[in-house]
């Protein structure tokens, strides 16, 4: 089961074309940019298609725009991780931002996982469409009754109702205005100016690690070239570049398979050097005799 993949894993490597295809052609959308689909609406019904009846799908919002709604979707699907024991956090606030290549990357992630899981064959019976319109009619009347709900409370609380021999006196409006105002001030201008810094930190991380990956993929390329690919020097690197467990280090195993190889090859070149040496000392005795 594919709920942990190293970085250079293949499930990486697959192109936003063939992830939006993948999503299309199974659950019968049309979306034209991995950006579509940072709600996260997409990811929960590819998670009901993978484990029906696991998902509550009446809680996930197809129409999400606003942060809040996006958030509460991928609440939905953490909880659905943590039911189903799968070691995958999400980073939430950076795929509701909307940007291509951290939507990109989890989904990646997520058709690996649905492919590990099923194949990428979904069942018979599963109708994506009729599913996501049963959804919006649960959610529709669910809505309806909870403002059903608010109105009666509304109406029969004492304070909120007029009656013919009441009247209603607006409160005078006080200013805040002052010391507080000013302290106000000051802190919104403090916490504009950590946002920024921020913001500009997580861009230098970002472009750090574009940069850092873009180099492993040039070695990992270098190491997939046929003339060299099966050298153990190369094979050592590529179990580096494949390790999936984030907690552990793959430089041991990699240093051990290298020795390993070392030691096989000079056993297997020590016949051949002992027997270079033997002809090497007739040769000299023979010309010594002559």
């Amino acid at each position: 089961m594919a709920t942990n993949i190293g970085i250079m894993d293949s499930a990486y490597f697959v192109g936003r074309n063939e992830i939006l295809n993948w999503i299309n052609n199974l659950l019968q959308l049309n979306l034209s940019r991995i950006e579509d689909a940072a709600s996260g609406a997409v990811q929960c019904q590819m998670m009901d298609v993978t484990h029906q009846g696991v998902v509550p799908m009446h809680k996930v919002n197809f129409d999400a725009k606003t942060e809040y709604d996006k958030i509460q979707n991928y609440k939905v699907l953490q909880d659905v991780f943590n039911k189903l024991k799968i070691d995958k956090h999400i980073e939430v606030s950076r795929l509701v931002k909307g940007r291509p290549l951290d939507n990109l990357e989890f989904l990646q992630w997520l058709k690996r996982y649905c492919d590990s899981i099923n194949g990428g064959i979904m069942n018979e019976n599963y109708n994506p469409v009729e599913r996501r319109v049963k959804v919006g009619k649960d959610r529709s009347s669910l809505k309806k009754s909870k403002s059903l709900q608010t109105n009666i409370m509304n109406n029969s609380g004492s304070g909120n109702t007029l009656g013919p021999n009441r009247t209603s006196v607006a409160k005078p409006f006080r200013s805040s205005g002052g010391a507080g105002g000013d302290n106000s001030s000051a802190e919104i201008q403090t916490l504009s100016k950590e946002i920024t810094d921020l913001k500009f930190t997580v861009d230098r991380l970002e472009k750090e690690r574009d940069f850092y990956f873009a180099k492993l993929r040039d070695v990992e390329i270098i190491c997939q070239t046929p003339e060299v690919e099966d050298i153990p020097v190369t094979v050592a690197i590529k179990k580096i570049l494949y390790a999936t467990d984030a907690k552990e280090s793959a430089l041991d195993e990699a240093q051990d398979y290298l020795n390993q190889a070392m030691n096989v090859e000079e056993a297997q070149d020590y016949p051949s050097q002992t027997m270079n040496a033997v002809e090497a000392e007739a040769e000299i005795e023979v010309d010594s005799q002559n």
